[in-house]
């Protein structure tokens, strides 16, 4: 039987959970169909997701239909749970990605089959809410087109269409006139094609096609006979069990199997919603649930899977917590206990301002997160105002050097950063001489510059879209100890920046919103108005009067109120995050800021150097002619 693991994706309000609810339907898994509005679906079986009528959490449910056995995992449709939606696609073998007829391609949407193509997830479509729309499926599909040009609708005509995806299929289309089924799951392993469905899944309609789209082309897993598996979510129960979700690419696993050091996984909990079976075993293609594992974390390879890399997708508003009387330690655990959940949260607790601050994607979010506090920890707390979360990069290529060399201590480093990619973080390479420095150092400085994080000098914000290459240094026989190399690449970066400051080569980013407005006619010259005021940009389209552009988050986070207010009800503001651009009032937010790169002494750019048997500190701009080692740039 074939065996698929799939996640339902979609913006808000396109009927995924109603998608789920008809497919296990159909499946014969439900006896009736649930509503999300009416707080009975099958899957959104927290209090907190009835109460709301919106999915917040992942979960998993199961069905078998014909030949093909289905995992599901249903994902938030709201863009401040992206993170959740984020954390599944790293385990799928393909997603279904629905989106309604009457809204198409919305903002969130664009996001989302952003997502799916970072993690290169073969993508079913389907087209829900058919019989609400006026457009014929070719219209809908020619529209669809704008995500990607291999989205084909599967209506039993798609062969051509499918050829011409591909220049070598094609040649044997034109030789044979059809193409084998190997060649149409080749395409969507590949992401070239795109199958589309259609239907209403309140009515049930075109469920059926779909099962059968799933069962005939969704790729399967490819697994091998050693043991692998992948971390993608962890979850606590209402006993406070912390559960350790993975999906096993290889081998298999048993229960008191050791999977992780000297940790055993005692139980392997198959889960369907919120029941769940013990299985005695899982094997290379399932999901489970472990109970009781200890520094398990999302994304975490396990066997021959290495650790996934970092999350895509960011927060872009910090809030400060307000305990409101509750005691502030419990605070502390229990929200660090929510970021065990999901690492985005980002708890920081500053001993200084003695405030504890947390990073999210928005005010929903923010509610839940209250609500939770609430509901399972008994902390009736709040939060301030959102700030908005920058980050700063660099304009030009710089050399930064980094000398530590207290009495009985030395190492110098030296390293150039250059302006990355938007959007590709920290690189950390070395091209420097094993003459000059011996790989184990290398590696050592690699290391330390990867497990920091680094800031930028203008406000302190996290530093990014750099890249940062080795490219030279010096060690001592006698004097140079691990740590060394440590302090000296830390200061490298930091007195580069700093000289990159003096040369006005610093950049800060702020994130933006992609947005869509739709306000009656008479609201569009506010609208636009409005949107200027932002520092926004727009373009306006006049068959629907619909307003769509980029806007900076600091100034349209709160936007939405306003629209409800002049609309009376009528407007809709469609909100994602778009990324880090250009900080719209750079030299604003610079000079409100209080931060001082020279008092920040964990992060300081100046430089160690030793004279008559003691250390003593030589300035950031001083450090260019007191270097031991020659400057590899000019």
């Amino acid at each position: 039987m074939k065996h698929i693991v799939t996640g339902i994706i979609a913006p808000v309000d396109s009927g995924k959970t109603t998608l789920t609810e008809a497919l296990l339907y159909k499946a014969g898994e439900l006896k009736k169909l649930g509503r999300v509005d009416n707080g009975d679906a099958f899957l959104d079986f927290e209090e907190l997701e009835r109460k709301r009528g919106i999915t917040i959490f992942s979960h998993q449910a199961n069905l078998t239909w014909k030949n093909l056995q289905l995992t599901l995992l249903d994902t938030p449709g709201h863009v401040d749970f992206v993170s959740q939606t984020e954390q599944v696609l790293r385990v799928l073998d393909c997603a279904i990605m629905v989106v309604s007829a009457r809204d198409l391609i919305t903002s969130h949407a664009r996001t989302l089959w952003n997502l799916l193509d970072f993690y290169h997830v073969p993508t079913f479509v389907f087209v829900n809410k058919l019989d609400l729309s006026e457009l014929s499926k070719a219209d809908i599909v020619q529209r669809l087109k704008q995500l990607d040009q291999g989205i084909v609708a599967f209506d039993g005509t798609e062969t051509e269409e499918l050829a011409e995806l591909d220049d070598a299929l094609l040649e044997k289309y034109l030789e044979t006139d059809s193409i084998d089924q190997t060649d149409v799951l080749a395409l969507i392993r590949q992401r070239k094609a795109f199958p589309c469905f259609f239907g209403s899944a309140l009515k049930l309609e075109g469920i059926d096609a779909l099962l059968q789209g799933l069962a005939d082309f969704a790729p399967e897993l490819k697994s091998r006979n050693q043991f692998g598996a992948r971390v993608f979510k962890i979850s606590h129960t209402e006993k406070n069990e912390r559960l350790t979700w993975l999906r096993v690419f290889g081998g298999s696993l048993h229960p008191k199997d050791t999977i992780l050091d000297d940790q055993k996984a005692n139980e392997l909990r198959v889960y369907d919603a919120k029941r769940y079976d013990a299985a005695k075993e899982i094997v290379a293609g399932q999901i489970c649930a472990i109970p009781n594992l200890n520094e398990t974390f999302v994304g975490q390879g396990l066997g021959f899977l290495e650790n996934d890399a970092a999350s895509c997708m960011t927060p872009v508003l910090s809030y400060a917590l307000n305990p409101n009387g509750c005691d502030l330690h419990a605070c502390l655990v229990a929200l660090k206990e929510l970021e065990d959940e999901d690492e985005h949260l980002h708890v920081v607790w500053s001993k200084q301002l003695n405030e504890l601050r947390v990073q999210l994607m928005g005010p929903i979010q923010l509610e839940v997160l209250q609500q939770i506090l609430k509901d399972r920890y008994e902390l009736d707390v709040s939060f301030e105002q959102g700030r908005t979360l920058y980050k700063e990069t660099i304009t030009q290529t710089i050399e930064g050097v980094g000398h530590f060399e207290p009495l009985r201590h030395y190492a110098e480093v030296h390293l150039i950063m250059e302006p990355g990619k938007p959007g590709s973080g920290l690189v950390f390479s070395s091209d420097c001489n094993l003459e000059e420095l011996d790989k184990n150092w290398q590696n050592q400085i690699l290391s330390c510059l990867k497990s920091k994080e680094h800031i930028g000098v203008l406000i302190g914000a996290p530093l990014t879209d750099v890249k940062i290459t080795l490219a030279t240094g010096r060690a001592s026989i006698k004097h140079t100890v691990g740590g060394d190399f440590r302090q000296a690449s830390g200061r490298a970066v930091r007195q580069g920046l700093m000289m990159l400051k003096e040369r006005q080569g610093l950049k800060l980013l702020e994130p933006w919103y992609r947005f869509v407005l739709k306000v009656p006619e008479e609201k569009l010259g506010r609208a636009m108005n409005d949107i200027q005021q932002m520092s926004g940009t727009f373009s306006l389209d006049q068959a629907t009067g619909t307003l769509s552009g980029l806007a900076p988050v600091s100034e349209m986070q709160s936007y939405a109120e306003t629209v409800r207010t002049y609309t009376r009800g009528k407007g809709l503001l469609e909100l994602s995050v778009d990324g880090y651009r250009q900080c719209h009032n750079e030299q604003e937010v610079v000079s409100n800021s209080s931060y001082d790169p020279l008092s920040d002494l964990e992060n300081t750019p100046q430089s160690v150097f030793c004279a008559h048997g003691a250390g003593y500190t030589v300035d950031w701009s001083d450090v260019p002619e007191m270097a031991h080692v020659p400057y590899k740039s000019s």
